[in-house]
């Protein structure tokens, strides 16, 4: 098949050993992706190339992986051992209409390549927090933003199984719109997607550090903020407990939508003694860039993910349960381990019914949520299974003790989960039922559940 792909394609190919192969394997950001060794492959600079590309490989019945970021944590999420890699690294498509009201977006870019354009324009969309994170798995994960209170979640070029290049909006497929709006990999390669666009000017924002000790107030003011999150929609919060060389810490990122310092809704978190503080008023570019450098690329990488409903109680058990697992693994060489917690706000919810419909199952009137994931960064292979082993017993002690609270929650974010959950039993039976019947619509040999095994699937299934 490769070496068919290089008749047609040229230099698009790249086998093993070659320049352009080890190039493309580096850009990765978990070292278990990079060490995942495909036969070859391809990187395409049009739509039509993934075409010709996902013919061949149909035709071959050859399992194929695509890669937009590369920012999933597992291997096979964008990679895959002897098969085929689609890298659509080069489909960089950057272009905003000529109103202002949209950015066409090449599924190649990065959120930093994005808010490098827009922000000297004073325009934004709605995208990723980390400037390395990949444009398509984000969108198609759901799409948590800092401005997601205002505007929602992000969540339109695409290549089906059979080849066609298709359009994708409410009018044209709304099926399919929907599908791809929170059902990832599933039904087409994504080769562009055209978001709303809307101005944006700087921001107010940053990350702040506390001594673990205050926790019981970092948790009282997380609860307050999501409470009363509709009464400010232009705020965001990311809070973090870490376990960082022998220490244990609390880190906020507070994210403002206006340049307006320290708005009322995080004062009972500025009230809190801090050790250190980066907020400031910049853009998103800069806030995202800060986001990036705490993220590097080549370490080993897991998360997981639960979603709960609010409450002080259960963080504060979720917060010892997490304290207790990691005291077993300190001795893991450069082990950075993180309880992060993010509220699922009403004002965020109130835009998953628009426009369609997305394929999360989450309703507002269940809301404020609490979105907690496990993130994990270390250095050596043989500490794998310590570290997998005390996630899932920290994702599992939490979900045990949010059930005997009664403030258990079914959603299972895509873009936080680990290999073993199973994302999309989370989005509710008619939601994943409704996304099979799409499936088979779009993809009636299954194609993207047969051949693409990689990330999350339909059946539940996932690539070992």
């Amino acid at each position: 098949m490769c070496i068919c792909l290089t008749h047609l394609l040229g230099d698009l190919v790249s086998n093993p050993g070659s320049e352009s192969y080890v190039k493309q394997q580096s850009a990765y950001w978990s070292s278990q992706q990079a060490e995942t060794q495909p036969a070859c492959r391809v990187l395409p600079k049009h739509a039509k190339d993934v075409a010709t590309t996902l013919l061949i490989t149909v035709f071959f019945h050859c399992p194929f992986a695509v890669k937009s970021g590369g920012h999933a944590a597992f291997a096979g999420a964008s990679s895959i051992q002897g098969g085929l890699t689609i890298d659509l690294n080069n489909l960089r498509t950057l272009q905003v209409s000529r109103d202002k009201t949209t950015t066409y977006i090449g599924a190649g870019n990065r959120w930093g390549d994005v808010y490098r354009a827009l922000s000297p324009l004073n325009l934004a969309v709605v995208g990723g927090r980390d400037a390395g994170i990949g444009v398509g798995g984000l969108t198609l994960g759901g799409g948590i933003s800092f401005l997601s209170g205002r505007h929602g979640w992000a969540c339109d070029g695409v290549v089906l199984a059979n080849g066609e290049i298709v359009n994708v909006n409410t009018l044209s497929h709304p099926d399919l719109y929907f599908a791809l709006r929170g059902g990832g990999n599933n039904f087409g390669i994504v080769t562009r997607f055209d978001l709303e666009t809307f101005e944006q000017g700087q921001l107010w924002g940053g990350v702040t550090l506390y001594p673990i000790a205050l926790n019981a107030s970092l948790i009282k003011a997380f609860d307050n903020f999501a409470n009363n999150a509709t009464q400010d929609p232009d705020a965001a919060l990311i809070a973090t407990f870490d376990y960082y060389q022998g220490q244990y810490f609390a880190g906020n990122d507070y994210e403002y939508a206006k340049p307006v310092v320290n708005p009322p809704i995080f004062h009972e978190f500025m009230e809190i003694e801090s050790m250190s503080s980066t907020l400031r008023i910049a853009d998103l570019t800069n806030l995202t860039l800060e986001i990036r450098a705490a993220s590097p690329d080549g370490l080993r990488n897991t998360y997981t993910t639960a979603t709960f409903r609010n409450s002080p109680e259960l963080l504060t058990k979720i917060l010892e349960i997490f304290v207790s697992e990691v005291e077993g693994i300190k001795d893991v060489a450069g082990i950075l381990h993180s309880l992060i917690l993010q509220p699922i706000t009403k004002p965020a919810m109130s835009y998953f019914s628009k426009n369609g419909g997305n394929a999360l199952g989450i309703v507002e009137s269940d809301g404020p949520l609490t979105l907690m994931s496990l993130g994990v960064m270390w250095s050596s292979a043989g500490d794998d299974a310590r570290i997998f082993a005390t996630s899932d017993r920290i994702i599992d002690r939490s979900i045990a003790a949010a059930k005997e609270l009664h403030l258990d929650y079914k959603f299972i974010y895509q873009n936080y989960a680990a290999r073993r959950q199973d994302v999309f039993a989370g989005y509710g039976r008619a939601n994943h039922d409704r996304l099979v019947q799409i499936s088979r619509k779009y993809d009636p040999s299954q194609v993207f559940q047969k051949l693409q095994p990689g990330y999350f699937k339909l059946n539940g299934s996932i690539s070992a």
